[in-house]
């Protein structure tokens, strides 16, 4: 009856109608059924949905993949727009490729303070389920020392650091078994995970193998780190050595050679740290084996061309690292905040930027890998956020619109894993990253969420398991985002990153369209200009200053038969998540 090489299969209505179409990692069944609605054309042809082989830059992080039901939400009946100027058009059959769960990940960070004595931390934490959250920090990673109590030191760990010029400084030490209730320990981070349901992203300190006063400092650091993986004894699967070391920013950058005994140069390099990375690697993967644990480990990457300013270190690193870790790398580790750096940026370069960095940083790194003779291997971005700031840019509605742009990006151009900059920070008059208010910001309590983390549940609620085309017609202010869920719904969301509302008539190509259709409309309100720091979900917003409706979990959604057309109105500066029923 069909040749398992045959595009697709035209067979007549009166013969069957196929009632249930969706990617299943196999051909589906193909034929002509009737269109939603009746009338017109009588045939609708449907191609077959086949996933595409696992990309080498997603690699094991879709071990854990699943596949996704959509259980119909309870809702209240919407109004849909009369007519659509734009169009998105939604192929079911074109698959990207399946959807790592990995992708929806956050910082924890050691300053946040314990979350076992916060409700509200565990409760939202669990209710967003980023799947991944790492830890302890950014650059204090190389400055962490996670079995020593507070204050204590371990040996060869100097009082003060050398900074890029020479001076040598505080280096503000973090410690994993503190007795401090403004900080999260590191019991109380895997304390955290377990509560909500989520695993780990471990960053180990290697700036002590370069500011290390023993005789080997290395040896010591990369037996700290192996250490670590025994207490760990199982728990978490991806670490990484160290956090930008690259950068003139990091401990370990340049260390002051009088102190130290093993020979080392005065500036890192690339390769120097690909030749650590290696006595790492070893220690780390004897211990997991000890313990019948499997860990994945990876390497610093500079993630984008060396800017004329950028030292000799940022400039020659890939060159460096990429061949020196001979292979040992399990991923690569990049970090980008994406906009402009330091500047005031304006909601349009805010979400144009989210929209482009992703894939050029992916496009440098493979190229980059493939220059230097390395294997291309998972590629992560375990640190994003933007630089925007000045306007509460980073606290805004629009900031909720960048990270989910920044993730439909990320998905398209096949990243293993991204991990948001961070769950808490600190208030600065909204030159804040924080997902939550740290209790520093007038008139917010502490955990409350800020509109990002509304964007980010609601996109995640909505998306299926497998990333598939859509194309847009019109405006091209229109981000769009496809998925299907293997219980045979389809899913986009659409971003409008105009100033005015736009009206949007979503197509569904290769996909048995069902009655009905089902949303979550967001958007800013009328305060702060553009960035507006509340976020409305489907009419319900904050009772504060900021934020957005308290009964999130349980808003009800929108819904309207497709008899006449899936047509959205999405609102300025805002977005709409769709779900499609299956018929």
């Amino acid at each position: 009856m069909k040749n398992a090489q045959a595009n697709f299969i035209s067979i007549s209505v009166a013969v069957m109608v196929f009632v249930s179409l969706m990617s299943c990692g196999k051909k589906s069944p193909s034929g002509p059924v009737d269109p939603p609605g009746g009338g017109g054309d009588t045939t609708v042809t449907i191609d077959p949905a086949i996933d595409p082989p696992i990309a080498n830059t997603i690699g094991f992080f879709l071990d854990e993949w699943a596949p996704r039901t959509f259980t119909v939400p309870a809702y209240t009946e919407g109004t849909i727009a009369t007519s659509a100027s734009n169009t998105v058009t939604v192929d079911a059959s074109s698959i990207i490729t399946k959807i790592p769960t990995t992708i929806f990940g956050h910082n924890a960070v050691w300053w946040m303070g314990p979350t076992i004595t916060e409700p509200a931390a565990i409760t939202h934490i669990t209710n967003l389920h980023p799947n991944v959250i790492r830890f302890p920090g950014g650059s204090s990673s190389d400055a962490y020392f996670w079995n020593a109590e507070q204050g204590v030191n371990p040996a060869g760990a100097p009082a003060k650091l050398f900074d890029k010029d020479a001076v040598a400084k505080e280096p503000g030490y973090s410690y994993g078994k503190t007795n401090y209730n403004w900080i999260c320990s590191l019991d109380n981070y895997y304390s955290m995970l377990l509560q909500t349901g989520n695993q780990g992203l471990i960053t180990v300190n290697y700036g002590y193998a370069r500011y290390g006063t023993s005789d080997d400092p290395v040896a010591d650091a990369a037996h700290l780190a192996a250490d670590w993986v025994r207490y760990d004894n199982g728990r978490t699967q991806y670490w990484e050595v160290g956090n930008e070391n690259f950068g003139d920013w990091e401990w370990g950058y340049r260390i002051d050679r009088s102190k130290n005994k093993d020979g080392q140069p005065e500036y890192l390099t690339g390769a120097l740290y690909a030749q650590h990375f290696q006595i790492f690697v070893d220690s780390m993967q004897a211990a997991a084996a000890a313990i019948g644990a499997k860990i994945y480990i990876g390497a610093v990457t500079k993630d984008a061309a060396a800017e004329s300013w950028e030292t000799n270190t940022s400039k020659t690193w890939n060159a460096g690292m990429m061949p020196g870790v001979n292979g040992k790398a399990d991923f690569y580790v990049v970090h980008n905040y994406i906009t402009p750096y330091g500047q005031n940026s304006n909601a349009a370069t805010v979400l144009s930027s989210a929209a482009t960095v992703p894939a050029q940083m992916m496009g440098y790194v493979t190229q980059n890998l493939q220059t230097n003779g390395a294997a291309i291997k998972p590629i992560v971005m375990d640190e994003w956020n933007m630089w925007a700031q000045d306007s509460k840019q980073q606290v805004s509605n629009v900031s909720g619109q960048f990270a989910v742009i920044v993730l439909g990006e990320a998905l398209k151009s096949k990243y293993g894993l991204a991990t948001r900059w961070d769950m808490m920070n600190g208030w600065n008059n909204g030159d804040d990253h924080g997902m939550f208010s740290s209790g520093d910001e007038p008139g917010i309590a502490k955990w409350s969420p800020r509109p990002s983390f509304y964007y980010l549940y609601y996109l995640q609620k909505n998306l299926g398991d497998r990333l598939v085309a859509a194309t847009v017609t019109g405006n091209a202010g229109i981000k769009a985002y496809a998925s299907t869920f293997t219980s045979g719904q389809a899913n986009v969301t659409l971003v409008n990153t105009t100033s005015a509302p736009l009206a949007v008539e979503v197509k569904m190509k290769n996909f048995l369209t069902g009655n009905r259709f089902y949303w979550y409309s967001l958007e800013g309100s009328n305060d702060n200009g553009e960035f507006s720091r509340k976020v409305i979900v489907n009419g319900s917003g904050p009772s504060g200053e900021a934020g957005g409706p308290a009964g999130y979990a349980t808003l009800k959604a929108k819904s309207a038969v497709t008899a006449n057309g899936i047509k959205i109105t999405v609102p300025a500066l805002g977005a709409v998540c769709v779900v499609v029923d299956k018929k």
